[in-house]
């Protein structure tokens, strides 16, 4: 005699509802990547910058030939936050960028990075 049995598993509405989430992510990611990588050429380019020029002129253009070469579009030079401090230039930007994902929405990215090894400043105590 058969006894019957309780099937187990992902029925085809659980699957198509999980396949159109994987599919979701996917394109969200794929939106996304080429903004990060921008922002990691980003913040090569500003190092590099940093290491080359000796004024706030010169680390513009640094910036500016970098930016060039490696299709950054979204920062220019110009946008760079240069700081004079003891130990010679620091260098910060700030951006966003906004990705139409359909119809009214959109993904808002904020993109920001430094030169310094600390985020703190330190005061000197006398």
């Amino acid at each position: 005699m058969l006894v019957a049995r309780k099937q187990s598993g992902m029925s085809i509405i659980g699957l198509i509802f999980l396949l159109g989430l994987i599919a979701v992510v996917v394109l969200i990611g794929a939106k996304i990547t080429p903004t990060a990588m921008e922002f990691l050429a980003v913040k090569r380019a500003i190092i590099t910058a940093k290491a080359s020029g000796n004024s706030v002129a010169d680390i513009q253009k640094s910036f500016d030939k970098q930016a060039e070469v490696a299709y950054i579009t979204s920062i220019k030079g110009n946008d760079l936050i240069i700081e004079k401090e003891e130990t010679g230039y620091e260098v910060s930007f700030y951006y966003t960028k906004k990705i139409p994902l359909a119809g009214p929405a959109s993904l808002l990215l904020e993109y920001e990075g430094t030169t310094q090894k600390t985020k703190f400043k330190t005061k000197k105590i006398d």
